[in-house]
């Protein structure tokens, strides 16, 4: 019993193990991600901040790499969090190995000292011969044997258990080395918050003083918006049209079928009842392969990759200010680098390739739902073209000399968030 629960133990610590392991392994490819969008981010503010001119692309590069930094120094805590939880784990273990390992030599040592007292075949002999009948000669057989056998699993287990408890305490060393680099690294990252802040802060200063003129650029992206969005809306209008007069097609030949077999079979011809005007939703979704991809979309909500394979969020879903100055975006805003592949977040159908003031916009459609890529300098798809995950569809123009992509997921007509459809 003591050798299965120890066993079970030994079991439990290794399966706890393995998942420390996983989330910290996680936690460092976080890191390793978020690294890839702090330089990126100071990449392209190195290249708006040598005009004199304040850029809506300079503060949002520089807004978004404080954020950044911020989600570093979290991820850096929550590190230190797993591994103060597992050195308290394995701190635990290790004095649990120590009173196990002194409890096992201590049987040992009794069963060395009754070995001692039997140790020669004559004892042995005269155990087996003082026994009442056969029966219970073979038993004492028996359990020669397997006090013997017990002896040496007992030896070997001890020698198991003192390596266990060795690689424990490596392990326990080694976390300890961890945590105090994590912490080095965590006071780096701080500093290097605090200066960024200060840089924040100056440019908020000159933001005051170019606050027209801020407002002006954000003025222009809001018309050059509303053109995108009309004519988006118009497209998706009119295949919702197209769905609709599919629709009463289908309605009108299902009529006439019925009409042509009760003449035939000399019965009166049934009025059609007045079926109720479907939804957007839906038409969008009438037939079977629709339906499906509806499905599909759905299915994959929060786990779609996104539109540029390296880039970070500067724009949000929703209202939001730049100084004194309100904006609205339907979409998400990604910074990226200069000519990123811009790439499908789902299998689909190519609706519209477009341009509004020299700049592509590609509106593709899953079904039911739609997804809009903006602010491209090149397409690679055409209209009617079928499209599938991940595959490119066009690069990342330069707005105001910093690479911006701008994506929308719409429901029927409807703008989603598209930050809770895509992955994390």
């Amino acid at each position: 019993m003591k050798l299965k629960e120890l066993f079970l133990s030994l079991m439990f610590m290794v399966l706890c193990s393995t998942a420390f392991a996983q989330s910290m392994e996680q936690l460092k490819r976080n890191k390793e991600a978020l690294d890839r969008q702090i330089a990126l981010a100071q990449k392209n503010l190195n290249k708006t901040v040598s005009g004199k001119k304040l850029t809506l692309g300079q503060i949002s590069a520089i807004k978004a790499q404080v954020r950044l930094m911020q989600q570093k120094i979290s991820t850096i805590n929550s590190e230190m969090k797993n591994l103060d939880n597992q050195i308290t784990e394995n701190t635990g273990k290790v004095h649990n190995l120590q009173t196990r390992l002194s409890e096992l030599k201590k049987e040992y040592a009794g069963m060395i000292r009754f070995a001692q007292r039997n140790r020669n075949s004559y004892d042995k002999m005269m155990f087996i011969f003082a026994s009442k009948d056969f029966n219970q000669a073979y038993k004492r057989i028996k359990y020669l044997q397997q006090f013997g056998q017990y002896r040496k699993k007992q030896a070997a287990y001890i020698q198991g258990t003192e390596k266990d408890l060795s690689d424990r305490i490596v392990i326990l060393d080694k976390d300890l080395k961890n945590k105090s680099s994590l912490l080095k690294e965590r006071v780096g990252e701080k500093s290097k918050l605090d200066k960024k802040k200060n840089e924040q802060a100056v440019v908020l200063n000159r933001l005051s003083k170019q606050e027209r003129q801020i407002s002006q650029d954000i003025q222009r992206k809001r018309k050059e918006q509303d053109a995108i969005n009309k004519k988006i809306r118009t497209e998706i209008q009119r295949i919702i049209a197209l769905e609709r007069k599919k629709e009463e097609e289908r309605a009108k030949e299902e009529q006439r079928l019925a009409a042509a077999k009760a003449k035939a079979e000399n019965r009166p011809v049934p009025v059609a009842p007045v079926a109720k005007p479907k939804t957007n939703s839906e038409l969008l979704r009438a037939t079977p392969e629709a339906a499906k991809l509806s499905n599909a979309f759905e299915s994959n909500r929060g786990s779609l990759p996104a539109p540029v394979a390296n880039g970070y969020i500067t724009a949000h879903f929703g209202s939001y200010m730049v100084d004194q100055a309100s904006a609205k975006n339907d979409g998400v805003t990604y910074q990226t680098s200069e000519n990123a592949a811009v790439r499908a977040v789902f299998n689909g159908e190519v609706r519209s390739v477009s341009t509004v003031l020299g700049k592509y916009f590609i509106l593709i459609r899953h079904g039911e739902y739609f997804t809009l890529y903006q602010n491209l300098k090149t397409a690679s798809v055409s209209e009617g073209q079928n499209v599938t995950t991940k595959q490119t569809i066009g690069t990342a123009a330069l707005n105001e000399g910093v690479a911006e992509v701008s994506f929308q997921v719409i429901k029927g007509a409807i703008a989603q968030n598209p930050e809770s459809w895509l992955a994390k």
